[in-house]
């Protein structure tokens, strides 16, 4: 388990429905997926890599949402820049995805 934090610490934490628009493998990543992802009307789309390559193929993720939280400094990685992060399980083996019912409108927030 993590540190115990507070409530405001938590409540900093922007955490966001997404739709994934578009997914690719970029070939200068042996680890990375590349996901464009929509956050509604507030944020609009935003670019997100996730280290799940040896586990998940891209469209897999396609038309499908998942959260994100929304709010992190971007991060340069490999030769792309990610502006969040997918949520997921983590498993000894492998990430487990955590898919959200297609219905629910890109954009809401988490609490």
């Amino acid at each position: 388990m993590k540190q115990e934090i507070d409530y405001a610490q938590f409540d900093a934490v922007d955490i966001r429905i997404g739709r994934v628009i578009a997914a690719l493998a970029p070939d200068w990543s042996n680890k990375l997926l590349q996901f464009t992802v929509d956050f509604g009307a507030e944020i609009g789309e935003r670019t997100i890599l996730s280290g799940v390559k040896q586990w998940c193929e891209p469209d897999v993720f396609l038309g499908n949402c998942y959260l994100f939280v929304v709010n992190l400094a971007p991060r340069k990685m490999g030769d792309g820049v990610s502006e969040g992060m997918m949520l997921m399980a983590d498993s000894t083996e492998k990430p487990i995805l955590l898919p959200v019912n297609n219905t629910i409108e890109p954009g809401l927030s988490i609490r």
